[in-house]
């Protein structure tokens, strides 16, 4: 028999960590059916027993305002895990009880994970953990799952729990279970639960849930009840206390609200104890980190510092990859007999894919750098910094973390949009998503960067992640002004402690992502550049022969110096070849195909830079940078922005940006000229 766990909590209590260390490698990854939200799946097999453990996504509440919260809602109450464990943070109690009572209301088989516990001894709280499990009725286990302290506690309470449940043999979801009860709002929960309770068809709800979830007005509940037998009876008696808690509240909603804070207040008063007075060391960094004006300008020297980083520490590993994939080519192109299949090899998926993998160490220690500062605790900081400049350019602050998330890829980030509940402001934050520079264009600049501008490579990088932020908030403003004429919602965003960063979270967090771009080279990348050689050792008089990448003359009759050549007159101002036009196309397949692509184009493979020192100058490098930030969004990009808003805003940002791209590289080059000759 496999029973099923749920994991639930608010964002940032180390949910992910605890499922990783009760799932190790024994993990699937999908999407919930009907929307683009991430499902994790996991296995477990302890005393003898297996798990099937679902990872809900970061909520706050079960409101189901976003579709996180619609997710994690729907699931809990039609599903009906065995067990959900709600992992809290034991430094921020007030706040994470909130879920906690939402899923009494639920009447979940409920086992609380209090993490974090060594954070807050640090911090001089105290929490009795005893009093805490007495009060909610519910198995309190304390733990400090980045240092996996209290993991194997998790593990036994996870199997007492399910044991116990199996014993008692009966639904326990019908049945009011817990203790916790709203003094003010107890008559009139009872007297719609006593008439929910005679629907047969609602009796696998719990009809407290049913009740509370009517008077706080959730559209869902509301739906589902009115179609039930007993709405009849139901609506005259909820209207009546509609009316009496509006009399007392303004809005029956603020009543649960309200009635719900009162219960973690007391919980709070009885169970945490704060030992200092003194101010923590987060609470003196905040004083000037989060400082209106310093922390806004500290932020740049944290980024220079970053990307510094990166490319020095990475330079070392980056010439040994180079020299590596360069004698494979040679090999290849010496021991292998039938040429055709020695340039398919040599000139296509080891030139290509070689030049991309080259940057591989770049981007390896960039998100170890990114990683890093995640889990300082500084990295939450950013958004909070620039939600002030963010409403000024008409974006809502909730926008702040996808933009941050669209620095490492524009699918993920876009997905992040849905916790934006309103979908105008979800639309904007999508369609200005794509200008945000994600990892996919580093090894672009990297190249452009190394090859003409060395001495000054990390403030030309950093200058195009600036000029992405930038146009992003104008263009938001822009849009806001002229299509959407609604006002942007605030910014409610959790600030964790600071702390030093745990290696081993730190490095698998980097793994993760590094892993997903040797996906993309495996898989999109090769596709991308064995494409462009097919295209490149034909032409329209057939096979031109494995010599095309060494004889310019040869290759100018091939497909994609047709292509080239078609958009060559478009792109003369700004002194672009066929070669570097042709490379724009591919790129559409994936950012990264671009450099693969112009190593084969012009037969450079390894020695990519030198040859694009001779080919661009300084002003058409700079130009073609801009353009590659710009221009259309590469193909997942735009599936997942179909996927989120439909296939009018994915032509609609396929159309603006072409024509942005355009526009900016022009006025590089137009100004560039004209300053510099």
């Amino acid at each position: 028999m496999e029973y099923e766990i749920a994991l639930i909590g608010n964002p940032n209590v180390g949910k992910s960590t605890i499922f990783n260390a009760l799932t190790g490698e024994n993990v699937y990854i999908g999407n919930w059916a009907g929307v683009t939200v991430e499902k994790k799946v996991g296995e477990m097999e302890y005393d003898g027993k297996k798990f099937k453990i679902v990872d809900l996504p970061g909520v706050y509440s079960l409101t189901a305002n976003s579709i996180d919260e619609i997710v994690a809602r729907d699931y809990l109450i039609n599903e009906n895990p065995d067990l959900v464990v709600n992992i809290a943070d034991a430094t921020a109690l007030e706040r994470n009880l909130y879920l906690t009572l939402q899923l009494m209301e639920i009447g979940a088989d409920l086992l609380l994970a209090l993490n974090k516990m060594d954070l807050a001894n640090n911090l001089g709280i105290s929490v009795d953990v005893k009093k805490l499990e007495d009060i909610l009725g519910i198995k309190v286990v304390p733990l400090s799952a980045s240092k996996k302290i209290g993991i194997d506690d998790l593990k036994k309470a996870i199997v007492e729990a399910v044991e116990e449940k199996r014993k008692k043999g009966e639904n326990l979801k019908r049945k009011d279970k817990y203790s916790i009860k709203y003094p003010h709002l107890e008559t009139y929960i009872k007297r719609l639960s006593s008439i929910i309770e005679k629907d047969e068809a609602l009796k696998k709800y719990n009809p407290r849930y049913l009740a509370i979830k009517l008077i706080e007005n959730d559209e869902y509940i509301n739906e589902m009840v009115k179609n039930s037998k007993i709405w009849k009876d139901l609506e005259p008696v909820l209207n009546d206390i509609k009316k009496e808690l509006s009399k007392k509240y303004g809005e029956p909603e603020l009543a649960v609200v309200e009635e719900r804070y009162k219960i973690i207040d007391r919980i709070v008063k009885d169970v945490v104890k704060k030992t200092s007075g003194k101010l923590t060391t987060t609470e003196m960094l905040d004083d000037v980190l989060t400082d209106e004006k310093i922390g806004t300008l500290l932020i740049i020297p944290f980024l220079w510092m970053l990307f510094k980083f990166t490319f020095d520490a990475s330079k070392p590993f980056s010439e040994i990859i180079q020299y590596i994939f360069a004698s494979l080519s040679t090999f290849i192109k010496t021991s292998i007999s039938n040429k055709f299949l020695a340039s398919l090899l040599a000139d296509g998926v080891i030139s290509g894919v070689g030049a991309v993998l080259t940057f591989f160490p770049i981007l390896a220690f960039l998100f170890f750098a990114i990683s890093f500062l995640e889990d300082s605790g500084y990295m939450a900081r950013i958004p909070f910094i620039m939600d002030r400049v963010m409403n000024k350019f008409g974006l809502p602050g909730k926008a702040v973390i996808p933009m941050v998330m669209g620095f490492g890829c524009n699918v993920p980030a876009i997905m992040a949009t849905r916790t934006i509940e309103n979908r105008e402001d979800r639309i904007l934050t999508i369609l200005i998503n794509p200008l945000l520079s994600c990892s996919a264009r580093l090894p672009i600049y990297a190249l452009f960067a190394g090859a003409l501008f060395s001495k000054y490579q990390g403030v030309v990088i950093l200058s195009m992640y600036a000029l992405g932020v930038i146009l992003a908030l104008l263009t938001a403003l822009m849009f806001r002004r002229l299509i959407f004429k609604t006002s942007p919602a605030y910014l409610i965003v959790e600030l964790p402690q600071y702390h030093i960063p745990h290696l081993n979270v730190v490095l698998k967090n980097t793994w993760e992502r590094v892993y997903d771009f040797l996906k993309k080279a495996g898989t999109v990348i090769v596709f991308g550049v064995v494409l462009v050689w097919f295209l490149s050792v034909y032409g329209p008089s057939g096979y031109l022969g494995d010599e095309v990448f060494n004889n310019p003359n040869l290759i100018a009759h091939s497909y994609v110096a047709i292509i080239g050549k078609m958009l060559t007159p478009l792109f003369a101002p700004m002194g672009w070849d066929w070669r570097a036009c042709s490379a724009l196309v591919f790129g559409i397949i994936a950012k990264e195909v671009v450099v693969g692509s112009l190593a084969m184009l012009y037969g450079a493979g390894e020695n990519l830079s030198n040859v694009i020192a001779h080919a661009f100058s300084p002003i058409s490098a700079y130009a073609f940078m801009a353009f590659c930030l710009i221009y259309l969004p590469c193909i997942a990009t735009l599936a997942v922005i179909k996927n989120e808003i439909g296939w009018k805003w994915a032509l609609f940002a396929v159309a603006y940006e072409m024509i942005l791209a355009y526009v900016v590289a022009l006025l590089i080059s137009v100004i560039g000229h004209f300053l510099f000759g």
